[in-house]
């Protein structure tokens, strides 16, 4: 795509890692972002405003002057400053068009065209070719497992797969709480009508549709020129509006007495962990991975945030995170040698800090540190972050399936055939593997393989002893293609 002059160059460069400033070097950044601004849920399908690809590109923009930047005090060591090198990054989104291309929107800037003076290949036939879009980067995005279609669902569970969780929210319609904010905010809701009866009925208005009305207010008083009766929408209004709604989608989202209901902020926590594991192994391998980013709904933040503990920090953890927001994982050493691959600090050597956006991230209002775990601390030791995050994540598919209670599709290896259905007498080994008799789903896979070949074999024999038959190669079968045989073919 670009100059196999400069390619070869950048592949051949010293894994000397090199040295922050402030006596920190920055090993591996994991970050997940929402998506930009879009059209309302409720008109679905949803797609990606001007506005919100402006927003994701800023954001890119941001990372890149933090991350990438090779002067940046944060530049993540070892990574590419300018020609992206694919094995160092891993991008992943949900099969949705909004978070896609807020991924793609994202990435433009993170590692922009590379420019005219870049742009251009020699072929060895001496013609020179030029790249589109002054050697426009193309990155690769990976699907993230689960919230498809994510921004075309009205309700925050409906994604997640989840049987387990989707009970789990759904019983939140049926508690106390829920039920006394419903009857209180009636009038609320119903006043309301004259501004949503286009889309919503008297019936749908009300507080079980919370986070529907908010959205769809919410894009009306961004992009319409006009709102039907939007003398109704004060600033009161509009801030009780998206009070109501914060709380209708943090119950749904997260639960202390049932944790599974944050299934999404689980198996975020184990990709964050296990992609940083990876950074950690490959030891500042120029070809390593460093920065990991996903793009994802608003739900699976307030997962992971409830799950962390940060609703004891500050209120502002209990609601949904306005678009283009993201939160970040940095880990860093503060080694006082340089960092190279024959250098790597020890875990005990590692730190980790988290930090959160709402909204979109810039040079003038960059993210903010929060102390993870009730910690009360910033900055985490490595080790203690991964046991604290290990505490909850969710890192395979046994063990989603089990905490999930799913059986069909990928689950169905993992179901323990002689529990009835029930897991609270299974072993920990019948929980990783799913197999009451303690063999792993594949050798099972085989066992049963061969029990079958045998039940079919045996059918087989019995069938040619009853009707008198016998089997005979093709070579006989050919010495005697001149007359007629009554053997059966083999």
């Amino acid at each position: 795509m670009f100059s196999s002059t400069l390619l070869t160059l950048a592949t051949a460069l010293p894994l000397a890692l090199g040295q922050s400033y402030n006596s920190e070097t920055v090993l591996g950044v994991y970050i997940f972002h929402r998506h930009g601004d879009r059209t309302a849920k409720i008109t679905a399908p949803a797609n990606l405003t001007d506005l919100g690809y402006r927003q994701v590109y800023t954001a890119g923009d941001y990372y890149r002057s933090r991350y990438i930047d090779s002067s940046s005090p944060y530049h993540i060591s070892g990574i590419n400053s300018d020609i992206v090198l694919q094995s160092q990054l891993q991008v992943s989104a949900p099969i949705d068009t909004v978070l896609q291309n807020s991924a793609t929107g994202f990435l433009q800037t993170l590692y922009p065209p590379v420019g005219t003076k870049l742009d251009t290949e020699e072929l060895r036939n001496g013609s020179t070719v030029t790249a589109p879009m002054q050697g426009y980067q193309l990155i690769p995005i990976g699907v993230a497992e689960s919230g498809t279609g994510s921004e075309d669902s009205t309700w925050l569970q409906g994604t997640s797969d989840c049987a387990k969780a989707e009970i789990s929210s759904n019983q939140y319609f049926t508690s106390t709480e829920y039920n006394k904010m419903y009857d209180q905010t009636k009038d609320f809701y119903h006043n309301l009508l004259p501004v949503i009866s286009g889309m919503f009925s008297a019936e749908d208005a009300t507080f079980e549709n919370a986070y529907t009305i908010y959205d769809y207010i919410n894009v009306a008083t961004i992009h319409n020129a006009t709102i039907p009766s939007a003398s109704l929408l004060t600033n009161e209004t509009l801030s009780q509006l998206l009070a109501l709604a914060n709380n209708h989608e943090w119950n749904l989202a997260y639960n202390s007495s049932a944790p599974i209901r944050a299934v999404t902020g689980m198996t975020l926590a184990a990709q964050i962990v296990q992609f940083l594991n990876g950074t950690l192994a490959d030891a500042g391998s120029f070809t390593g991975q460093k920065l990991g980013i996903q793009f994802g709904a608003y739900g699976t933040f307030a997962s992971f945030f409830g799950l962390a503990g940060l609703q004891d920090v500050s209120v502002d953890f209990t609601g949904a995170t306005d678009y283009a927001s993201s939160m970040v994982v940095e880990m860093f050493t503060n080694a006082s040698d340089a960092v190279t691959t024959s250098n790597y600090p020890a875990d005990g050597d590692v730190y980790v800090r988290f930090l959160y956006h709402n909204g979109t991230a810039t040079a003038s209002d960059p993210p903010t540190a929060y102390p993870l775990f009730g910690s009360g601390q910033n900055v985490l030791g490595w080790n203690d972050f991964v046991s604290d995050m290990n505490k909850f994540s969710l890192g395979d598919t046994g063990a989603w399936c089990t905490a999930c209670g799913n059986s069909t599709g990928a689950c169905a290896a993992y179901v323990d055939s002689d529990a009835s259905g029930s897991s609270s007498g299974s072993s920990s080994q019948e929980s990783k593997t799913g197999c009451s008799n303690g063999v792993s789903p594949a050798v099972n896979g085989v066992i049963g393989a061969m029990v079958t070949l045998a039940v079919v074999l045996g059918l087989e024999a019995l069938v040619l002893l009853v009707c008198g038959l016998r089997v005979v190669s093709k070579k006989r079968l050919a010495q005697a293609s001149n007359g007629v045989s009554s053997e059966v073919k083999a």
